[in-house]
């Protein structure tokens, strides 16, 4: 290093772009591969073989740093390890970004469900730039064992469907896996024996199931979401009659009797997922509609629709049809206004 630092210093010197391309080139470079990522996955969702291969190297790794992270210190081996870090670096960015344009499609961004789509977007850029993640996480263990679960859960949570697991089960599966997936962390460099590390890890990831249970509503039900979606005076032979563009006045539906909510649900091949309208006026549920469930394939999106003919002065306000899972994940929202 007393050599190569006056080298440095002169190359610096000549050059004073150098500093700045050596503190945050490999970040540009990670952006530019990202966008690429997302350029190649835009036009459909990731194949479920990508997010498999990157998740089982991503774990191979893991075990590897967290059983030999201390001897290769010991030996002074930081190279080996600082590379090894930032592999799995690599592959949690690649996942993100794998899985964003799924999560994006499946979000609604006026919900809560926005919440993990925020997450995955700020993820993917704090792994993408460099000194974004050596200050906010590479200090920490616990923080870098964080975004390699996270990574994890949200890369098997879209991959699962996309096998036939109905989202809910791929929910509490995902989160379950991300955990017990750390348990070579929870032995502390062999401080602790395997057996009381699967203890520890089963008990944190029974933990994870019970949460992700409550905290559903954050989570897109993705890869499904709505390929149409709008509301009409009725549906024959699936196709929606006098469709409403944004607004009808509230004559012209008490004219009519009712309202029809026209859904289309876009699904894997092989998924079968109930589903259900939940018609709300100014804020307030009113109805609560079963619907047959998706079956996954088509590439237009399953279509099904409900009608609601209990419709109660006065009729004026802000309607929304929530297309929700069975579980109660927030597939996508349809709005439109009765005026007075």
């Amino acid at each position: 290093m007393s050599v190569a630092d006056p080298v440095w210093a002169r190359f610096d010197a000549r050059y004073p772009w150098l500093p700045w391309m050596r503190r945050w080139g490999v970040s540009l470079c990670s952006l530019v591969l990202g966008f690429a990522t997302l350029f190649v996955f835009r036009r459909g969702l990731p194949h479920v073989r990508w997010i498999v291969g990157y998740l089982l190297l991503l774990w191979f790794l893991f075990v590897i740093l967290a059983e030999a992270q201390a001897a290769l210190e010991r030996r002074g081996r930081r190279f080996i390890i600082d590379a090894g870090e930032y592999a799995m670096l690599t592959l949690c960015h690649g996942l993100l970004l794998f899985v964003l344009p799924a999560y994006y499609a499946s979000a609604t961004l006026t919900s809560t469900n926005v919440v993990v789509l925020i997450l995955i977007g700020v993820a993917a850029l704090v792994t993408a730039i460099d000194p974004a993640y050596q200050r906010f996480v590479h200090p920490w263990a616990w923080r870098r064992h964080l975004l390699v679960a996270f990574s994890v859960f949200v890369a098997l949570n879209v991959a699962l469907p996309l096998v036939g697991v109905q989202p809910i089960l791929a929910l509490e599966g995902s989160a379950a896996v991300a955990v017990l997936a750390l348990t070579p962390a929870f032995r502390r460099g062999g401080a602790v024996g395997w057996g009381g590390a699967i203890v520890a890890a089963t008990l944190l990831a029974g933990l994870a199931v019970v949460t992700v249970w409550y905290g559903r509503g954050l989570v897109p039900p993705a890869p499904l979401f709505l390929t149409e979606r709008v509301a009409a005076r009725a549906v024959t032979d699936l196709s929606p009659v006098d469709v409403i563009d944004r607004s009808i006045p509230a004559a012209t539906v008490e004219a009519w009797g009712g309202l029809a909510a026209y859904t289309a649900v876009h699904a894997p091949g092989g998924l079968r997922q109930p589903i259900l309208h939940v018609w709300s006026r100014n804020g307030v549920t009113f109805a609560r509609i079963p619907l047959s469930p998706v079956r996954g394939g088509r590439t237009e999106g399953f279509r099904t629709y409900s009608v609601t003919r209990h419709l109660l002065p006065p009729l004026h306000g802000r309607y929304t049809v929530d297309v929700m899972t069975a579980s109660g994940q927030l597939i996508g929202r349809l709005r439109f206004k009765v005026s007075p």
